[in-house]
């Protein structure tokens, strides 16, 4: 399953990155910044590759997590929505997914 995380610490993208691939899924990040136009078209490609959209809210502006639930929704992407996003809840999120 290809994954896509909006927000988040991008320090711990290897981290994530070997979870994910570990259970046999790609992942992409995005900073959730949508200041720019190449910023905010980035992630509506994003949302578009993704077959799961999981939007972290601590670190992440209110305008980002905006546009990527309208991208989720206009592409009818499941999202989840997480305050936080450490390695040890995408392991659990994966597992929950089967």
């Amino acid at each position: 399953m290809r994954i896509g995380i909006v927000g988040g610490m991008d320090r711990s993208a290897g981290a994530l990155r070997d979870v994910a691939t570990a259970g046999g899924h790609e992942i992409e990040f995005h900073t959730g910044v949508v200041s720019s136009t190449s910023a905010a078209s980035s992630l509506k490609a994003l949302v578009g590759r993704a077959e799961l959209v999981v939007v972290v809210t601590d670190v992440n502006s209110h305008n980002g997590v905006c546009a990527a639930r309208r991208e989720a929704r206009l592409r009818q992407r499941p999202i989840k929505i997480a305050r936080r996003l450490g390695t040890a809840q995408l392991a659990a999120l994966l597992e929950a997914l089967g």
